[in-house]
């Protein structure tokens, strides 16, 4: 895929795009992709609000990414692997390793982030979820690696330098829509997806 041409967040065009990284997708070794500029990696970025506010973490150092040590995020997801079947089942799973919680929100894809600024970003291609928790309660699963808390918007504003610079984008791509109708987006139900 190599670069796409554009940076930042895009809304057009996502009819289809999972169903395409599901057709044309295909799995490469980590450590050959994390290298190689002409394929990038399309990973699932979960946005997790409660009204208002918005999960914020921090990564530690224990974290594996040495690029990524001591930066806030307000994403949550991860690469997929072979077993995941397509971008919602990835996000589905990275949503049970990743947080603690005893429910699984209705994901809703509304963007594509690209950033071929950084090394971790020209390797990869996010696909943006946002998703509320609906006052439920939420938690980090791996407290060694994050930590993480709701947050209000002036509250993550004031980290946004020292945010990762995916996070970064996605804050100031959806502070800027705030109030905006939402673009025609793909929801995933959780429970739906589930069997519920």
């Amino acid at each position: 895929m190599g670069d796409p041409g554009w940076h930042g967040v895009r809304t057009d065009g996502l009819d289809g795009v999972a169903d395409l990284v599901a057709r044309e997708g295909r799995f490469i070794p980590r450590s050959v992709a994390e290298l190689d500029r002409s394929s990038k990696q399309v990973v699932p970025y979960l946005v997790l609000r409660d009204g208002d506010r918005i999960f914020l973490m921090r990564r530690t150092r224990a974290g594996g990414d040495a690029r990524l040590h001591d930066r806030y995020s307000i994403g949550v997801g991860g690469h997929l692997n072979p077993g995941d079947v397509d971008l919602p089942s990835g996000l589905r799973r990275e949503w049970r390793e990743e947080l603690e919680a005893d429910f699984t929100p209705d994901f809703r894809l509304v963007g594509l982030l690209n950033d071929d600024t950084t090394e971790v970003g020209s390797v990869h291609l996010g696909a943006v979820y946002v998703a509320d928790a609906g006052g439920r309660p939420v938690g980090i699963r791996e407290t060694h690696k994050l930590s993480g808390a709701f947050a209000t918007r002036d509250e993550v504003a004031a980290v946004v330098d020292r945010m990762e610079t995916w996070s970064h984008l996605v804050f100031e791509h959806l502070d800027a829509t705030a109030g905006s109708p939402p673009p025609d987006a793909l929801a995933v139900s959780g429970d739906m997806a589930r069997g519920i």
